[in-house]
């Protein structure tokens, strides 16, 4: 990857450079989860396969790495517009209270991604059982859960569902990325993602138990954090919450979650 800023001083640079490196070896890691997609099989192997996509930061990058993984096996990428039988199939499993930056996201990618997506409002176990009898060819759901997600900390590459649930294989090809990997391949592919970020959210939820990361709180004249309740500018003009891209530690990205 390209090294961002040549006037930055030497550490600087080197940290970004060891990020890159990272950023490479884990965009590898998590294509090789995509190698048993064989061409000669489409059409018996993808209508088996599904990915779950709710706009946030992290099913977004999953969903451009499960499209370079169709390219880079020579599988035509579907269209804007494409038809449904030909759509990259996607379950969205709903907020009960959603941000309306969130639904609008969400169906801008409909459209720039040729996206079959059903939308499903939560419980999540309810929602999967549902989308698995309204697609009952589906086996595997690609799920952009990462390490330090909750629940996240033993999962694996591959892992069936937990007793009680209903019946399918999770993929987590981004479960060993870093925060700091995901906006890093983010920003450097330029991918248009949803704005609430740009106004500190870090982990998005619903609109009632999610709101911007006190860590990302920009300081006023007086040293204080110029926190509110939302990412709203202050008097001035200037965002009262700094960019989600701009927290580093990954132990942090839910302080702005309730649960």
């Amino acid at each position: 990857m390209c090294l961002i800023g040549q006037r930055a001083s030497s550490s600087r640079r080197a940290s970004r450079w060891t990020s890159s490196r990272r950023l490479w070896t884990s965009t590898g890691t998590a294509t090789d989860v995509f190698v048993p997609l064989d061409a000669d099989a489409v059409n018996s192997s993808l209508p088996e396969l599904s990915l779950a996509y709710n706009g946030g930061k992290d099913c977004l990058v999953l969903l451009i790495l499960y499209l370079c993984a169709l390219h880079e096996k020579g599988l035509a990428s579907p269209e804007p517009g494409a038809h449904i039988e030909t759509a990259i199939q996607c379950v969205y499993i709903q907020d009960e209270h959603p941000f309306p930056e969130v639904e609008a996201f969400v169906e801008s990618s409909v459209k720039i991604y040729s996206l079959s997506l059903l939308e499903y409002a939560k419980p999540m176990k309810l929602a999967f059982t549902r989308y698995l009898r309204d697609t009952p060819s589906v086996k595997a759901i690609l799920v952009g859960t990462r390490r330090t997600d909750p629940h996240g900390e033993h999962l694996a590459h591959f892992d069936p569902t937990d007793s009680g649930w209903p019946k399918f294989m999770r993929i987590h090809p981004v479960i060993d990325w870093h925060y700091v990997d995901i906006w890093t391949f983010i920003r450097h592919l330029k991918i248009p993602y949803c704005n609430l970020y740009d106004q500190g959210y870090t982990s998005l939820g619903g609109t009632t138990d999610t709101h911007p990361n006190p860590v990302l709180a920009r300081q006023s004249s007086t040293g204080q954090a110029d926190a509110s309740p939302n990412g709203t500018s202050n008097g001035s003009g200037t965002p009262k919450f700094r960019p989600a891209y701009e927290l580093v530690d990954d132990y942090k990205e839910r302080l702005g979650r309730d649960r």
